[in-house]
């Protein structure tokens, strides 16, 4: 990489290269041919205009040589080491990291551990200018690694040497080979003391056969193999070359809008990559998009400003050419997905495919008795205003709306919306939220629904009580074996439907007691596999409005599991714990103690309670039903009945069930 020679090369690598140096010097010369100008890495076409655009560039100002540059994005499954790499690269190339996982510049990133939003950088290496794009692993962010990788030539598939690749690497690659990319394989990890020479070999055919599954062409299957520790910063094959395969020339000024941001003195700010040409401050540029009847023009403006990251922070430039991945201020209506181009080009570029939503969300208004005591954002009209900003910077969402200022949002997952309702909570809104529905889709007059591939690896006295769980939610085993060279661990292959998955990662957690690993990714929509078994008990839900009591609640501990403590705010139609039988109870929890003539021995402050189960809104999101609602303030998060009156609630539960 940039900088002096690495000092250590790992153990297991080291005795790979030293036992087969004629593997190794075949492996060297297929890298070789693979980084060979004279082939072409990369099977996208170049235009031979670039040369020209580049000396036109230069006479005008200062700008990056077309044959310097490269794009490329980081795509992998999750936690298997694309921030730590990110990090790697950015401190051996000379950048300030003011701390570590310098890409996940979002709070919740920081405090969850994951990647929610891809994210470009700039490294410069040997007068070299590789522009990088970190994704998410998450299949619910799987949107995010849609809308980015059209706009890279090349992308590095990460993998952990000791897991191998799972659920989210298969659907991260055949976006990748979809594009006509040709992944860098880098096997991650290998320092660990379960990865030897024969599990890296195992891996690198695992990840062969996923290729060949997927399709993938002769040249792609043909894919150089680099061996790592991103997080010690060591790896073979020399990361020199790693980066060198990165760079080629690109050809005239196209921009398909791949990110999207607002600043408040700049206002709408476009990034992506420009395809073609050169564009500099002032120039005169429109946004355009495809539609049935052909190509409109959305809006014509002029470039105010060009920014462009330099490390972690944004530096200004005044020119940009063909194969530079840019920010752009200057128009206010072209979002994600369309073309930005010279006032005389009228052709878009190809439009951003993205796999379908498979749940959605009711936001709307909060209705409770309790509205309007923590949040600062409490009308419709703010909540939908705020959903359509995150629907043009998200494709992966879709907002529709409802009636009485409710809107439908639909997305990937639980944990994608859950992500977005966690942002409109810290930023001041109060809302309620309906359980997550399915989207279902009908074809020849059959009813199907989305399934889902899961993975999960689990201790061996952990396999059946899983199972079980997983059978009611209508779940059936691919494939179950022991995990390799982890003694004791099982990993179970599975097809569930979507909505069976809904609220179950508390419950795996809790059933596994923390040890337990389970991934998920969209598969396909199949027929619907038919009603859920009992997955969950009924509630007690209050009937009084009030300051709960200790004295109530003495009472109902032993109706089942409390979610209020004492001193907490109750109203009628709130849910205040998880009853011990299937029915709804309706109870008091606001009930005082009644007052006599007579001396008591003892008083309210000697009650004794259990700690109440205080849920966080995933867990929430996953534990409502049907007829129930999520009242989400920047505050507290309670659960409720969406009819707060009881005599409403029985006549509507008399209705038949979608």
């Amino acid at each position: 990489m940039a900088g002096p020679l690495l000092r250590s090369v790992f153990s297991a690598a080291k005795r790979s290269v030293s036992s087969s140096s004629s593997s190794s010097s075949a492996s060297s010369r297929r890298l070789n041919h693979y980084l060979s100008p004279r082939g072409t890495p990369f099977p996208r076409a170049f235009s031979t205009a670039a040369a020209a655009s580049a000396s036109a560039a230069a006479a005008s100002g200062p700008s990056v040589d077309p044959s310097r540059l490269r794009n490329v994005a980081v795509i992998a499954h999750v936690d298997h080491g694309k921030t730590t790499l990110m990090d790697r690269l950015l401190r051996q190339c000379g950048a300030d990291i003011p701390h570590e996982r310098a890409m996940d510049s979002i709070s919740l990133e920081r405090e969850r551990g994951i990647t929610i939003s891809s994210k470009v950088t700039s490294i410069v290496w040997k007068d070299n200018e590789l522009n990088m794009v970190d994704t998410p692993g998450h299949a619910d962010f799987g949107g995010e690694v849609e809308r980015v990788v059209g706009m890279v030539e090349g992308a590095v598939l990460l993998v952990d040497a000791g897991e191998g690749p799972l659920a989210q690497t298969k659907f991260v690659l055949a976006k990748a080979l979809k594009y006509g990319l040709r992944p860098i394989l880098l096997l991650n990890k290998v320092d660990r003391p379960s990865v030897s020479e024969e599990r890296c070999n195992e891996v690198e055919s695992l990840v062969f056969d996923l290729f060949a599954s997927l399709g993938a062409t002769e040249e792609q299957l043909d894919f150089p193999v680099l061996y790592a520790s991103a997080k010690e910063g060591c790896w073979i094959l020399s990361w020199g070359m790693f980066l060198h395969q990165m760079l080629v020339l690109m050809a005239p000024f196209q921009m398909m809008v791949s990110m999207m941001e607002r600043d408040f003195y700049l206002g709408r700010i476009l990034t992506g990559r420009v395809s073609s040409g050169i564009v500099r401050v002032g120039d005169k540029v429109h946004g355009i998009r495809n539609t049935e009847s052909g190509v409109q023009k959305i809006e014509e403006g002029k470039v105010l400003k060009l920014m462009k990251k330099k490390g972690t922070s944004m530096a200004l430039i005044d020119t940009a050419g063909a194969g530079d991945i840019i920010s752009m201020a200057g128009l206010a209506s072209p979002s994600i997905g369309h073309t930005v181009a010279n006032t005389e080009v009228m052709t878009s570029l190809p439009t951003i495919e993205l796999d379908p939503p498979t749940i959605s969300m009711t936001f709307g208004v909060n209705d409770s008795p309790l509205a309007g005591r923590d949040g600062t954002h409490l009308t419709g009209g703010r909540i939908g205003d705020r959903l359509m900003a995150e629907a043009e910077t998200n494709l992966a969402i879709n907002v529709l709306p409802g009636l009485s200022d409710s809107f439908e949002v639909q997305g990937r997952g639980e944990l994608q919306l859950g992500i977005l309702i966690e942002n409109m909570r810290r930023e001041g809104f109060e809302l309620s939220v309906s359980p997550p529905k399915v989207m279902y889709k009908t074809e020849n007059g059959q009813k199907l629904e989305p399934v889902e591939e899961v993975t999960i690896e689990v201790n061996e006295e952990h396999v059946g009580l899983v199972m079980e769980a997983l059978t009611h939610r209508r779940a059936e085993i691919v494939d179950m074996g022991p995990v390799p060279g982890d003694v004791g661990r099982t990993r179970l292959s599975l097809t569930c439907p979507s909505r069976g998955l809904v609220g179950y990662r508390s419950v795996f957690s809790s059933d596994t007691r923390g040890t337990g690993f389970m991934h998920r990714a969209f598969l396909t929509y199949a027929k619907h596999r038919g009603p859920l078994g009992n997955v969950r008990k009924g509630v007690l839900v209050s009937m009084g409005f009030g300051t709960i009591t200790a004295h109530a609640l003495m009472s109902l501990e032993a109706r089942g599991t409390l979610f209020v403590s004492p001193g907490m705010e109750a109203y009628d139609g709130m849910i205040i714990g998880e009853h011990s039988r299937d029915s709804d109870l309706d109870v008091n929890p606001v009930r005082t103690k009644e007052l006599s003539n007579m001396r008591a021995a003892c008083k309210d402050e000697n009650v004794k309670l259990s700690p109440p189960r205080l849920m966080t809104l995933e867990e929430a999101i996953g534990y409502v039903a049907s007829d129930e609602l999520i009242e989400v303030t920047p505050k507290v998060i309670r659960l409720r009945k969406k009819y707060l009156d009881v005599n409403k609630r029985k006549s509507m539960s008399k209705r038949p069930k979608e």
